[in-house]
């Protein structure tokens, strides 16, 4: 079992930062009172500030950043602003026991998906794939946030969004994953996804069939999809390239006969559902339904 950080309470202070391509500011702002709404205080990191260029040359000033709100004793969750490009050139430099020893709510996704991996696989901690604050939040995707104050089990079925079952069967497992593009970048590096036995997130958005074809193959080749124990698939297009998208993963995961549901809104979508990573979860194919065990303590 991962290393579950404690939940959240009103008067906390939690910490934003932008680990991933610099933030409009007017995005931030729109969405930074949701913190406020409940009951939360808020510190923004230095990253918050640097712009397009300053993100080419201060690798150095994301790293300090992520491990100033590790350290400080005040700030109980970390969430990342932005989701764009470059997060994975720091994974090598954080100091992942320093998480350990101080264990926080780790909050973001899509390009997050390589600082995901990293954390979970060094540090041996919970975290939290969810949106960011450089989004446009719904009402449902806003409520997600709540699963922070409070241990409980969230159950995604199709009250939530409707789902399509590609392969049968009932499974449970450690849940990790993310971003298609990010998980494949792991690949062959020291932070490479280890998915044995686990259920495999796997979303994305723009991808045309070709790309998918070719990251898919890329995980059949590594082996990743036969070690994994199932699959849950979000969004990977829009239209007639989801369509084909789909009938595609599911060529590449029939012969592994692992329970695998399609269509789950989390990741690139909206609502876009906040959920733990590194926690157990039950995937039932023919009941078409997710259930997480809590992400906090």
């Amino acid at each position: 079992m991962k290393i579950r950080p404690m939940h959240l309470n009103k008067g906390d202070t939690v910490g934003i930062i932008a680990l991933s391509g610099p933030i409009d500011l007017e995005s931030l702002q729109r969405n930074i009172s949701l913190f406020t709404d409940m009951g939360l205080h808020y510190k923004l990191g230095k990253t918050i500030e640097l712009n397009e260029h300053d993100f080419e040359e201060t690798d150095e000033a994301w790293v300090h950043d992520l491990h100033q709100m590790i350290e400080d004793p005040e700030v109980k969750g970390i969430f990342c602003a932005t989701d764009r490009y470059g997060a994975a050139k720091i994974a090598d430099k954080i100091d992942y026991p320093l998480l350990t020893e101080h264990p926080k709510i780790f909050w973001g996704f899509s390009d997050i998906t390589f600082l995901h991996i990293a954390i979970q696989q060094y540090s041996n901690v919970v975290t939290f794939h969810g949106p960011s604050l450089s989004k446009e939040l719904d009402e449902q995707s806003k409520k997600m946030f709540y699963q922070l104050f409070s241990p409980f089990e969230i159950y995604y079925d199709e009250t939530i969004s409707p789902l399509e079952s590609l392969i049968p069967g009932s499974v449970r497992g450690e849940f990790i994953g993310g971003n298609l593009r990010r998980i494949v970048d792991t690949l062959g590096t020291k932070f490479e996804i280890d998915t044995r036995d686990k259920i495999l997130l796997i979303e994305d958005e723009e991808l045309s069939i070709e790309e998918i074809d070719r990251m898919f193959n890329h995980l059949r080749l590594a082996g990743k999809l036969k070690e994994a124990c199932g699959f849950v698939i979000g969004r990977l297009g829009n239209g007639g390239v989801e369509e084909n998208a789909l009938s595609l993963i599911k060529e590449y995961l029939l012969p592994y006969k692992k329970p695998t549901v399609a269509r789950f809104n989390i990741g690139h979508s909206t609502p876009n559902i906040g959920i733990p990573l590194g926690v157990d979860v039950i995937l039932d194919a023919d009941e078409k339904l997710l259930r997480f065990l809590p992400g906090v303590e």
